[in-house]
């Protein structure tokens, strides 16, 4: 049974008229995005191709659409949308969306959705990734010989009951999880995932899940708690399920209903990557007397109750609600550091300068002073642009002050939201305020958002009364948790936290030449390879992001060495597949065709495909490859004053010879070892066959 998506009637989602098959429509995104928009504009559901384009373009900037597979769903809502639409292409010419496995798209979906069209085009996401997940159906996609033929496979995906002898309208508005009739004694297994976006993973965790079940005879029913209206599990057939899995990134909602079930509780990609172990594991739990089960929730509903704290070991969890706090940081340092560059590029570095005798900076009087029709010309000195690139500098430098300003109180607030869900969000970014204040930085506010954390979590499970149940995680929760972890902050850790962030600052500035810089650069380079965008690469990243704002040699270049770091392992294995392809894998050698351009850009995640296939071997030459760039950049007094961006963030980076000797050392080395490893392995395998 499945859900009636509303598009405004009984409109197709898509007709062969938004069908583009074994298009080229340009070597990046963009340029697919934009092709797209002007295919649903010339069907008619789109009164502006340009304006369409734009929106999704600005929605693909908060984040990459691209899913492991080859998959790319671009989507966003838009006043130039007349109609909901789904407009698809297969690209003659695979394009990178920035999918996790680091594979480029040929199959590419657009959503189209109308300006008040609610969360429409996030249940299309759903059923879609759904769909995806299943191999016949992209396998039938690609093999599709007509627009026709992708048409109706797609319609059936998504609106079934268009079809002749498709779902009845009333078995399409029927609930998508109703308790399945299955017969009396079989093993009945539930869940729910989630991920931090709420959109692909989620649901592709989901349907992996029910497959495997399906493959395995028993029924199993997953509830994604998406970011659009979440469709719950029928409460009877959660009575009657004899396991449950959570596959999540985020706080499970509702997580009381489970109470006292076996539970395997994971990260979501574990299921997307194996979701066959872990209904076996559920299965196995079942009969297991000594399993780990849903405990009961006293609250009743509370957030708290979404991550309770014995259904996880606490190592687990706290690492995961750091992880939580760093990734909701991250676009606040990437959007204020590179807003930063850009106005020292416009500007000159002397914008952030304060003339003695001045209470605030260059840039801030500039901003305050002039305007756009009367710019400044006086203000010329060392570093200092004049006219109109100095006012525009001075406000993109302001703007992206304003949004560093914000990196402690995210990184304490999502962290508190990582242990006790909303009711932490508050006491956590207050928090976050008082270490800024107290002059005790991201330690104060990882220690600040820990203890937020903890304590609006323990309120949250407090046995109240019903009465007072409502006014918990609005009031009585934010305000208690602000309270006393707020006096602790001030009156008990604040100096001496200050005094450990004053420490560290000073050992960075005195580590800033000679071989004690060039340790530290041989540590963070390790760090930044390890594990590729995992917990140890971000800790290295958050290191030399939170150290940007004090505008230093040292944290410049801290900043230079963890970026060169970790762009040599997707160079590196992008290099190795085009010097000896066949040690690799055809789908390791595509991916190789993309690595380098997502290498240049800083994202080491380019290279995990290829660590998760051989780690072996992958992982300790990208290792040593990272250890010498991060080495000789300290070496060389490379400096970047922008904390994202690669080789497209030049314009921010001292010594901009020095960077690429180094990055281009460490390429050489780690993509030598990665052909020797691999070589070595390759000769053992032919010896081994040879002798058989």
């Amino acid at each position: 049974m499945t859900e009636t998506i509303d598009t405004g009637g009984t409109a197709p989602l898509i007709v062969p008229e938004l069908v583009a098959l074994d298009a080229s429509p340009g070597a990046d995104k963009s340029d697919v995005i934009t092709y797209l928009a002007g295919v649903v504009a010339g069907a008619g559901r789109a009164d502006a191709p340009e304006g369409l384009a734009s929106d999704a373009l600005a929605r693909e900037a908060t984040a990459p659409t691209g899913i492991p597979g080859g998959i790319a769903i671009p989507h966003c809502r838009s006043e130039h949308v007349l109609a909901a639409s789904l407009g698809f292409a297969r690209l003659a010419e695979p394009v990178d969306f920035g999918a996790a496995d680091g594979r480029a798209a040929d199959l590419i979906f657009m959503i189209a959705a109308p300006a008040g069209a609610d969360d429409m085009h996030l249940k299309l996401l759903a059923k879609l990734a759904r769909g995806l997940m299943r191999t016949d159906f992209t396998d039938a996609l690609r093999s599709a010989g007509s627009a026709e033929e992708v048409v109706r496979m797609v319609t059936e995906q998504v609106q079934p009951e268009l079809l002749e002898g498709g779902a009845s309208a009333e078995e399409a508005s029927a609930p998508a999880h109703a308790a399945p009739a299955a017969p009396a004694g079989e093993r009945i297994i539930v869940g729910a995932t989630s991920c931090p976006t709420g959109i692909a993973h989620t649901f592709m965790a989901a349907e992996a899940l029910e497959q495997a079940g399906a493959e395995r005879g028993i029924t199993v029913r997953i509830e994604g708690q998406g970011s659009g209206k979440i469709d719950a599990l029928d409460s009877e057939l959660i009575k009657r399920a004899d396991a449950v899995v959570f596959a999540h990134d985020l706080p499970i909602k509702g997580r009381e209903r489970f109470a006292g079930k076996p539970v395997i509780d994971v990260g979501v990609k574990a299921a997307v990557n194996d979701a066959g172990s872990l209904i076996d594991q559920a299965l196995a739990a079942i009969d297991d007397p000594a399993a780990q089960r849903v405990p009961a929730d006293a609250a009743g509903g509370q957030d708290a109750a979404e991550e309770d704290q014995g259904s996880v070991h606490w190592a687990r969890r706290l690492q995961r609600a750091v992880m939580t706090g760093v990734s909701y940081m991250i676009p606040f340092v990437a959007a204020g550091g590179l807003l930063i560059a850009l106005g020292f590029l416009l500007g000159g570095y002397g914008v952030a300068l304060t003339p003695d005798g001045a209470s605030e900076s260059i840039a801030a009087s500039v901003v305050k002073d002039y305007s756009l029709t009367n710019p400044p010309t006086a203000i010329v000195g060392e570093g200092i642009h004049s006219g109109m690139l100095l006012y525009l500098g001075s406000v993109l430098f302001m703007l992206g002050q304003a949004a560093m300003g914000f990196l402690v109180p995210a990184l304490a607030g999502y962290i508190a939201f990582g242990l006790a869900g909303r009711p932490g969000i508050a006491p956590g970014f207050a928090m976050g305020v008082v270490a800024t204040a107290v002059g005790s930085g991201f330690i104060g506010g990882l220690v600040g958002g820990i203890l937020a954390g903890y304590v609006a979590a323990w309120l949250a499970g407090l046995a109240v009364p019903r009465w007072l149940r409502g006014l918990m995680p609005v009031v009585v929760i934010p305000l208690g948790t602000t309270l006393v972890v707020g006096g602790l902050m001030y009156l008990v850790l604040g100096r001496p936290l200050a005094a450990l962030m004053t420490s560290l600052q000073d050992g960075l500035t005195s580590m800033s030449g000679g071989s004690s810089a060039i340790l530290l650069g041989v540590i963070l380079g390790l760090m930044m390879c390890f594990d590729l965008g995992g917990p140890v690469n971000k800790a290295a990243y958050l290191f030399a992001t939170a150290g940007l704002s004090a505008q230093t040699t040292a944290s410049f270049e801290i900043m230079a060495a963890v970026m060169a770091a970790g762009m040599v392992p997707p160079l590196a294995v992008s290099v190795a597949t085009f010097l000896r392809p066949r040690l690799f894998t055809k789908a390791e050698v595509e991916n190789g065709r993309s690595a380098w351009l997502l290498g240049l850009s800083f994202i080491s995640e380019g290279a995990i495909p290829f660590a998760a296939a051989d780690p072996l071997r992958i992982i300790p030459a990208t290792m040593a490859g990272g250890a010498v760039t991060g080495a000789l950049t300290m070496a060389l007094h490379v400096g970047s004053r922008a904390p994202h961006g690669g080789l497209f963030v030049a314009f921010a980076i001292t010594n901009v010879v020095g960077f690429l000797l180094a990055i281009l050392a460490g390429v050489a080395v780690t993509s030598a070892l990665v052909v020797a490893l691999k070589g070595l392995g390759h000769r053992k395998v032919a010896a081994a066959a040879a002798a058989a």
